[in-house]
């Protein structure tokens, strides 16, 4: 079995999603167990993934990446919340003689729900499985060059799709995904460091696109319930804002994302869509970082970096969800 700086496996470890019409729900409650979710919502939810046949593309996205990959390691692949699970890899891991591995998670910030809480699926993971390997998540890579280059050779490719005539004054509109206040908060060892990596980077893809070009940094795919204050400005909302400023052109750019969520190609290509569509706007969505080259390349890239250090436990705490609150 191969080496590469002391690792003997790459775990891809992902959110999952379903890949038929039947694994939908079941996905879904995976996804908000213990959440208490209306099941109102989920249905709501459920009918967004059927609109595409049941099935999302971040597990197509997966395979295609990891058949992409060029590492000197064996390669293991596993989900958060549908097949394959985690726990079913660590175990085929263990039972492959995998001694020491290095995890890249498909999320590239920090925060409680795309940092912490892969940690603590991979910790519940090894403890569920005797023997098993150890397992070391590679570092958030917002700001790496390969993520950057990937995503604004994305990014010059949709203004291209743009009108001519509207190309030069166009906005670029970055959007990742909302979180709680509270959750954004928190982010990082000192807090906050969600949304300043997720600025650093729209900032970095700018710099290579047009340095001088205006961008903003907006938000999409809340679900929490509306007394909860959440990330704002919602994407439909802004584009609206944009349109009565009289901007008449925007590249949306799914930076908080690297491979196309249902968040993506639902929230982005239907309904912000529809919203530019009804405002008269000429708009355009730039791809997520998906198998491009250079982000390919960073995996190994990351891989032969120095062994990061491990977060501390107190960084990106979970939230206190109000049944959990010590006062009720």
């Amino acid at each position: 079995m191969g080496s590469t700086n002391g690792y003997d496996a790459l775990l891809v470890v992902s959110f999952g999603g379903p890949e038929k019409p039947e694994d939908v729900m079941p996905f879904l409650e995976n996804v908000v167990r213990g959440r208490g979710v209306p099941r109102e919502r989920l249905l709501e939810v459920e009918a967004h993934y059927q609109r595409f046949g049941g099935v999302s593309p971040i597990n197509r996205q997966c395979r295609d990446l990891i058949a992409a990959l060029d590492v000197d390691l064996p390669v293991y692949w596993g989900n958060r919340n549908w097949h394959p699970f985690l726990e079913d890899t660590v175990r085929r891991m263990k039972e492959d003689g995998v001694r020491k591995a290095a995890a890249f998670v498909t999320a590239a910030y920090s925060s409680y729900s795309s940092c912490r809480q892969y940690l603590d699926d991979i910790a519940r993971a090894r403890a569920a499985v005797p023997g098993a390997p150890e397992i070391v998540k590679l570092r958030h890579y917002y700001d790496h060059p390969g993520f950057i280059a990937a995503m604004a050779d994305h990014t010059r490719e949709a203004l291209d799709r743009l009108p001519a005539d509207t190309r030069e004054q166009a906005r670029l509109v970055f959007t990742a995904h909302s979180i709680p206040v509270s959750m954004a908060r928190t982010a990082g060892p000192a807090g906050g460091a969600y949304e300043a990596q997720l600025r650093r980077a729209a900032e970095l893809v700018t710099a290579h696109v047009d340095e001088g070009r205006a961008w903003d940094l907006v938000w999409q795919s809340r679900s929490g319930p509306p007394q909860v204050p959440w990330l704002e400005p919602d994407v439909c909302d802004h584009l609206e804002a944009l349109h009565a400023e009289g901007v008449r052109s925007a590249v949306l750019v799914p930076i908080g994302f690297v491979s196309d969520h249902m968040e993506v190609v639902y929230d982005l290509d239907v309904e912000a869509a529809a919203t530019a569509e009804k405002l008269g706007m000429a708009l355009t969505r730039a791809s997520t970082a998906g198998t491009h080259p250079r982000f390919v390349s960073m995996v190994g890239e990351l891989l032969a970096e120095p062994e990061p250090t491990p977060c501390a436990a107190t960084c990106c705490p979970a939230p206190v969800r109000p049944a959990q609150r010590p006062d009720r």
